[in-house]
Order: C-alpha cells, then sequence, then structure tokens
C-alpha cells in the first residue's frame, strides 16, 4: 500500500472519487458535489486556509495501482487554543473494510498533526465550520441528507479498533410536517408569553428583506450561537457570501425569524434537502448537472425540508420565544401550498440537552446518529467526552 498526497488537479480528482468508487453499488450512496469538496481547501472560498497555523494536507491510499481509502488532516488555528491539548483534526476518511489500511491513513494523519505542536485529533471533522461533512454514521444508514456523508457500518470499527474514542454524538432529528400532531400542552403555554406580546413579530423572509438577510443571519448567529465551544462567530462578509449561495436553492418560507421591534431576535432557518436533487447529477454541476438538478426541483422531487440552524440570543432565553418560533412555523407547515411531507434537523450534539429537548417537544425522533471522536496522542492520559452546555430547562 502506498499513500499519495494530493498536489496537482489530477490526484484531488482522484481523492475526491474514493467513496463513489467504493460505493458504487450502495443504493443509498449520494455523491458529494465535487466542486463543494474542494472548495473545502481552496484559500480562496475557505478563509481557514488564509490564517496564520492554519494548515492541511490530504493523501489518497492506494494498493496495486486500485485507490482504496482516503484522508486529510489539518490544523484550524481557531479552535487549537480552546482544547485543554493543541488539537488538530482528520476528515474526508474513506476506506475499505481493512483494519491495516484504516490505521495506515490515521498513523498518515497522527504523525503530520504531532509534528506541529498537536496532541489529539478530532474525526472525521471538517476542516472548518460544523455545517458540514462533520462525523461518522453509526447508526440510521439510509440517504445522507446534503452536508453529510454517507458511510458503511464498519467506519465505526475502524475508528475505534485504532484507538479513537467517542467525543460527543451528533443527532438527526425528523418530523412528519403533515401530520398535525399537537405538540405538548407545555409547550404551547411557554409560547403564549412570546405570541401575546405586541412587540415581537414571527413570519417567515419575503423577498423585500433579502437586502438585509445576512446582517440579520449574522446579528442572531453570533449571539446565539457564536460563543458556544467549536463554533465561531462568523464575519457580516461571510454571511453575505453564504446567503448569495443559499439564495439560488432558497425557499423563503423556509427562513423564519422572530422580530423584536423590527429587530431579529431568534430564528429557525431550513432549506429544500438538496441531496433529494443532488443525487441526479453524480457531483456534477456542470451545464448538464445544472439543468438535470433544475429539472428535478421544477418537477417536485423534492418533498422534503432540512433544518440547518435554530437560535435565539440569550437575552431572550427563558420568554417562550423559542415555542413561539415553532409554534407560529406550525400554522404555516400545516396550511396548504408547502411540498414537504417531512423536516430533518440536522446536528443536534449530545452535548445540548437543551436542543435536544426542543426537538422532542417538536414531536420529532432521531432518526440518524453520527459520532465525533477523538483520539490522545498519550495513551496514558485521561480521556474526557465534550462538556455539556448548562441551560435552564425549556
Amino acid at each position: 500500500m502506498q499513500l499519495l498526497q494530493v498536489t496537482t488537479p489530477k490526484t484531488e480528482q482522484e481523492w475526491i472519487e474514493v467513496p463513489s468508487k467504493l460505493y458504487a453499488s450502495d443504493p443509498m450512496y449520494i455523491r458529494a458535489i465535487d466542486q463543494e469538496l474542494r472548495d473545502v481547501f481552496n484559500p480562496k472560498t475557505n478563509h481557514v486556509n488564509n490564517e496564520p497555523d492554519s494548515e492541511a494536507i490530504r493523501w489518497t491510499l492506494v494498493r496495486d495501482g486500485k485507490a482504496i481509502g482516503r484522508i486529510a488532516a489539518f490544523v484550524n488555528a481557531r479552535n487549537t487554543d480552546k482544547e485543554k491539548q493543541p488539537t488538530g483534526g482528520c476528515g474526508f476518511f474513506d476506506c475499505i473494510n481493512d483494519q491495516e489500511a484504516a490505521n495506515m491513513l490515521f498513523d498518515a494523519a497522527k504523525a503530520w498533526l504531532q509534528i506541529r505542536g498537536m496532541e489529539a485529533m478530532d474525526g472525521p471533522i471538517n476542516f472548518g465550520e460544523r455545517d458540514k461533512f462533520w462525523g461518522v454514521l453509526v447508526d440510521g444508514f439510509t440517504q445522507q441528507n446534503y452536508g453529510m456523508f454517507y458511510n458503511a457500518p464498519y467506519y465505526k470499527t475502524l475508528f475505534e479498533n485504532y484507538g479513537f474514542q467517542e467525543y460527543f454524538k451528533q443527532f438527526t432529528y425528523a418530523r412528519d410536517i403533515r401530520k398535525t400532531k399537537d405538540f405538548e400542552p407545555r409547550f404551547y403555554e411557554r409560547s403564549q408569553q412570546a405570541l401575546n406580546n405586541p412587540d415581537l413579530t414571527f413570519r417567515h423572509l419575503t423577498k423585500a428583506d433579502m437586502p438585509k438577510a445576512a446582517a440579520y443571519f449574522h446579528e442572531v448567529y453570533n449571539n446565539a450561537w457564536g460563543g458556544h465551544p467549536g463554533v465561531n462567530p462568523m464575519t457580516l462578509e461571510q454571511c453575505e457570501k453564504m446567503i448569495g449561495k443559499l439564495k439560488p436553492i432558497a425557499d423563503l418560507r423556509l427562513l423564519y425569524y422572530a422580530f423584536y421591534k423590527d429587530q431579529p431576535i431568534a430564528f429557525f432557518i431550513s432549506i429544500p434537502e438538496l441531496n433529494q436533487l443532488f443525487k441526479h447529477v453524480n457531483g456534477s454541476m456542470n451545464l448538464w448537472g445544472k439543468l438535470k438538478f433544475m429539472y428535478h426541483k421544477l418537477t417536485g422531487s423534492c418533498n422534503k425540508a432540512l433544518g440547518l440552524v435554530f437560535g435565539v440570543v440569550p437575552e431572550w432565553h427563558g420568554k417562550g420565544v423559542e415555542a413561539a418560533i415553532v409554534v407560529a412555523f406550525s400554522k404555516l407547515a400545516w396550511g396548504k401550498g408547502l411540498p414537504y411531507d417531512t423536516i430533518e434537523m440536522n446536528w443536534c450534539g449530545d452535548f445540548n440537552p437543551k436542543m435536544m429537548r426542543v426537538c422532542e417537544q417538536l414531536g420529532s425522533e432521531i432518526i440518524k446518529t453520527h459520532a465525533t471522536y477523538r483520539y490522545l496522542f498519550d495513551r496514558n492520559k485521561p480521556f474526557e467526552r465534550c462538556p455539556v452546555i448548562g441551560a435552564e430547562k425549556v
């Protein structure tokens, strides 16, 4: 077996295509968009590449001229100082069911990180934010949602046999939108405090709001999430780029906000579940891929919404806003006109029991579980799971 570093467009494409070859006959696998994978490691599209002391490397594992695995290793300087020990990352891991092959990939990442002063590595994670490409699928082996990877069940064994330990779990919750199932009575009771406040409004964005959409998102996201472990605040420029990418595929009815006297204080951001459309383009958004994407979008191939982020600014915690925004959105969801039968909510970590409780009160259930692992280079050092976020009961 031989490790080949990604150094050219050709070797990058070979690295990108590893999982599509491994899962060529698996009906659950949906190929990620090639350009989105390139963008992660492109300084022009991922700002983390440009930060001092941030660095990344990728390898493809080859045996007898055939690619059998891949991995990336990286140091994100914005995160290393937040841990008890300098911690790097590995991700974009794919491999045949062979522990020796997996160990070779993990060893390469470990050695590279040690040279750069790291004392642990998390994986599989993204070189950047948590919103995409994070975690090993360990339960619920169905087609993956947009921004997540699919993997076979044996990946869990490959990680744990090497010595990785579970740092936290990530749950995907799902709810049938069409089923007008009542929320818990206490949930309605809590919502009334906010719904009866004449200074609060709950609504989705409109075309008239779009010039301010980035500023709205920036204000709520940074106040609600910017201080959480592993979550970096976003600049207004980053939010503007994100909204720019969102516009072609967004359904404005899924961009739901709470406002206090026209100031955004909470959001529930969802998009159409794009993998229902991307599965038809085989990773390529060239002209033909775009045409196929638009055809399936216009012919109603997407009947699922994907919840991306939910947040309330701290000064409005405990005042019923969390419940009120969901109750208000449900009136829209249960009405006529929305083409979505279900909504799935990615990325609820087990370190956030408050958000888990919100999902449960929505009447949603866990349908997928991912795990994020940590490997301590000093095998005698005591392992600690991700700290639980302390919060009041919802």
